[in-house]
């Protein structure tokens, strides 16, 4: 089975992005492309059961208007939904995707992610969704789920696209963080851009042969590569020096044994991500 980039689509601010990243990666990767847009029952507005206040002739009524206006909400939402993906779909294929097709699927975000997931190559949405793109400072209601859930790569864009022009590895050292590594030395999608490689810790002579184990993979594929230790905390020292070297994409692993695993897939993974001010590859 050829695995697609899959794009999730929803009406928040951070749709374009997601088309925008996705198509870039689809192009990368000289993939196909799917967009998705999912309906949640349990987020549609709901109205208010006020049947059993009133008398039988006024409830046999009113039961049938809610029934109506649900019928409306329904077909609101999959028209809106086909408007959605039609845009999404437009814009990847005017950034020059061959092939692209659209879902509509009901159902949980979660859930319906992990049922495409063996025909996923890289999974791309918002850092934050519909219902919290003005929380700043937090990421999306299901975005610590969907990374916890699925065992694929996830890309979590900010609000605007930037096409990526170079890479910040996160690593650790740990048997996790060299397998990710090799997955992107071994990958198409970061191909020709520079990589800097960072570990946030002391400058031993363990870390300095980890670090140039790392290099040393990464330049046989044929990567720019640069390499750092960076004292600190871990989440406070990774993100300045993305910013000081104004890197684009910062990636890491979601599982490793030190302080990167803590705060990808313990209490705070919340705080990393929301702290991101780049656009972040989650290996799996």
């Amino acid at each position: 089975m050829s695995r697609k980039v899959l794009a999730c689509i929803d009406a928040s601010p951070y749709a374009q992005a997601v088309c925008d990243y996705a198509a870039w990666a689809a192009k990368k990767l000289n993939v196909a492309m799917s967009v998705i847009h999912v309906l949640d029952k349990s987020a549609k507005p709901t109205t208010t059961d006020l049947s059993g206040s009133i008398g039988l002739g006024s409830q046999e009524t009113l039961l049938a208007q809610l029934a109506e206006l649900d019928e409306k909400h329904g077909k609101l939402a999959m028209e809106s939904g086909r408007i959605i993906l039609d845009a999404a779909k437009e814009c990847a294929e005017a950034a020059g995707v061959s092939e692209v097709d659209e879902r509509l699927r009901h159902g949980q975000l979660v859930e319906t992610l992990t049922e495409l997931e063996e025909e996923t190559r890289l999974l791309v949405l918002g850092k934050r969704g519909m219902s919290s793109a003005d929380a700043h400072g937090h990421i999306g209601l299901h975005v610590e789920r969907v990374i916890r859930t699925l065992h694929k790569p996830i890309l979590l864009t900010q609000q605007n696209y930037t096409e990526p022009k170079s890479i910040m590895l996160a690593f650790d050292g740990s048997v996790t963080a060299l397998k990710g590594l090799e997955m992107l030395a071994a990958s198409p999608l970061g191909k020709g851009l520079p990589v800097h490689v960072v570990m946030a810790g002391a400058t031993t002579a363990a870390t300095e042969a980890q670090m140039a184990t790392a290099a040393a993979i990464l330049r046989s594929a044929g990567f720019d590569t640069t390499i750092s230790i960076v004292g600190g905390e871990p989440e406070e020292v990774l993100h300045q020096y993305q910013q000081q070297h104004n890197i684009d994409l910062l990636v890491m692993g979601a599982y490793g044994h030190s302080r990167i695993r803590q705060f990808i897939v313990g209490s705070t993974t919340t705080a990393m991500i929301s702290k991101a001010k780049c656009s972040l590859l989650i290996l799996r």
